[in-house]
């Protein structure tokens, strides 16, 4: 039995295809293996609040030294490291906004990547402390940036490597729903290779 995380970070409800695909992954996900739990955050729907000065210096206080109001300004950020913390698989629906990811995205992101907590650092530089985790995510976009021209503009899936990476989740896997501005049949092309994806990222 596993904890499964899934985070969506699209701000549209509807017509999105990183929600769609992600959820459809959530469907056959479930249906393979019925015991595991789900925890769902819509970071859109209840989006947390980005970071403050208030916020930074509680992260930097030891717990029992906080004030009260650093004890609560805490207790967000605390939630989700938890909520992530007890995943054995992230499921994280992403967009491509501007190149990169979602304001919603990066604040939870930055609600999660704290040290001492999710890192430290060593002798050598800094350590993940969030290992042994499986990560799949979900990105679409209007044009191509997996390749080509276009790679050179994708701050999206370089930047999730990289900070999942730093937090110590290294297996992270991405479907990418490319070009869907591109017409008809290119949306049809990348929704049936992200299927396909799909169905193999279950059968695993």
């Amino acid at each position: 039995m596993a904890n499964v995380l899934y985070i969506n970070s699209s701000v549209r409800s509807s017509g999105s295809l990183s929600r769609q695909l992600s959820a459809e992954f959530i469907a056959k996900w479930q249906a393979a293996n019925p015991s595991d739990t789900i925890v769902e955050r819509d970071l859109a729907a209840n989006p947390v609040p980005h970071l403050t000065e208030q916020m930074m210096g509680a992260f930097f206080t030891p717990a029992e030294q906080r004030n009260a109001e650093q004890a609560f300004v805490v207790k967000t950020s605390d939630t989700l490291v938890a909520e992530l913390q007890a995943a054995d698989v992230v499921v994280i629906g992403a967009p491509m906004y501007n190149f990169s990811v979602s304001s919603g995205l990066k604040a939870w992101i930055d609600h999660v990547a704290r040290a001492g907590v999710t890192f430290k650092y060593g002798e050598n530089g800094p350590v993940g402390l969030l290992t042994g985790k499986k990560v799949i995510v979900f990105t679409a976009s209007g044009g191509v940036y997996s390749a080509g021209p276009g790679a050179a503009f994708d701050h999206l899936a370089t930047y999730l490597r990289a900070v999942l990476g730093f937090l110590g989740m290294t297996d992270v896997q991405f479907v990418q729903a490319e070009g869907v501005a591109m017409g008809e049949q290119a949306v049809a092309d990348t929704l049936a290779k992200s299927r396909s994806a799909i169905d193999e990222l279950v059968a695993v």
